[in-house]
């Protein structure tokens, strides 16, 4: 919306330019004067605006959410102080305009530097001595001392401290409706609109196994939120300025101070590179599986043949890959092996591992 917006500002403006000034410039490049001019004018400034728009509109749109977010995160105080300075120091540069205005040649440039002057004093003096004009003020005094003592937690501003944003990867996983059964996930489960469209467009899909999926997604939800004691929140907030679902909830997140649950191993390393505290489903199905360190011996039914020559595949009952060592030979057997290494990730847990009886032999 505001890229939009600084593009149609730069248009208008070409436009207004064109509209105003076209029959000089045609004037200085001596073509007579014409009905034609004026329409041709308002063109081409338009075009200039929107060319001039399109290059500047990227640099212009950072700079306004970078004001935007510094903004919101000044005390209200803080930012008032700064506003009644500047305004107190436009006044006085405009109590000086009329002998300002009297100096020849330059009074117009003088006082457009005294204005700025004293208005960035008068914000500055203001900010940095904020603390002891609110104390001449009874009640921004007694509100001041509130916000330091604590009397008002930070949970009251914003509701979502904390609260637990739902990605779309976890929804269709189905784990999180048993994990909230357990109580061992409390607090405001957060989905955000764009998630949920995300969801409906995958439960539209015109592939049979992706039209499943997103089926079982809003079933997960409607569990969730029907059937479990659980406070559910659709929260309507959208970034038209970002394109993709993962960064949008990664910037809610930050916004709202909240935690991304997924079980995308990509969303959870973007999430911890961005300082957002991240709740990733595996990593607690990964916790609870029994430990297996090396040195234990174990029985495993060998599947098939690995990557490398010679290795054999096998898993635990929890699903954990064990990669054994000479196993492709066993294929199809049971096999006693013995562990050599644990590898751990986000993405799973693996084991390396030998047979025993090569271990007997060495």
């Amino acid at each position: 919306m505001v890229n939009r917006i600084v593009q149609l500002f730069f248009i208008v403006t070409g436009i207004g330019l064109g509209w105003s000034y076209g029959e000089h410039l045609f004037a200085l490049i001596h073509v007579p004067s014409s009905t034609w001019i004026t329409p041709v004018s308002i063109l081409i400034g338009g075009l200039i605006g929107l060319t001039v728009g399109t290059f500047l509109v990227d640099p212009i749109v950072r700079w306004f959410h970078w004001l935007e977010d510094r903004l919101i995160k000044t005390p209200l105080l803080d930012l008032l102080s700064g506003i009644v300075g500047l305004l107190i120091g436009l006044a006085v540069a405009f109590v000086l305009t009329p002998a300002i205005e009297r100096i020849p040649y330059v009074g117009i440039y003088v006082q457009f530097f005294v204005s700025v002057l004293l208005g960035y004093l008068g914000f500055r003096i203001f900010f940095s001595r904020r603390e002891e004009i609110v104390s001449l003020l009874p009640f921004l005094a007694q509100r001041a001392s509130r916000e330091k003592g604590g009397a008002k937690p930070v949970q009251e501003e914003n509701p979502f401290v904390g609260a637990k944003l739902l990605d779309t990867s976890v929804i269709i996983d189905g784990r999180i409706a048993d994990l909230v059964q357990t109580g061992f996930l409390e607090g405001i489960l957060v989905i955000p609109s764009f998630v949920l469209e995300e969801l409906q467009h995958i439960a539209d899909s015109s592939d049979v196994l992706k039209r499943n999926r997103g089926r079982r997604g809003l079933d997960i939800l409607n569990r969730v939120q029907k059937e479990l004691k659980v406070k559910v929140e659709v929260l309507e907030t959208d970034f038209e300025d970002v394109a993709e679902v993962d960064s949008k909830l990664v910037k809610l997140a930050k916004q709202l101070d909240g935690k991304v649950v997924t079980n995308d191993f990509n969303l959870n390393k973007v999430c911890e590179l961005q300082g957002v505290s991240v709740l990733n489903i595996n990593d607690l199905a990964n916790a609870v599986k029994p430990v297996v360190l090396p040195g234990e011996e174990i029985v495993v039914l060998v599947i098939k043949d690995g990557k490398e020559f010679g290795q054999g595949i096998g898993y635990l009952d929890d699903g954990t890959m064990i990669v054994i060592e000479g196993g492709r030979e066993h294929i199809g057997n049971r096999l006693e092996v013995v562990v050599t290494s644990v590898l751990q990730t986000s993405a799973g847990r693996m084991i390396f591992a030998k047979p025993k009886l090569l271990e007997k032999a060495l």
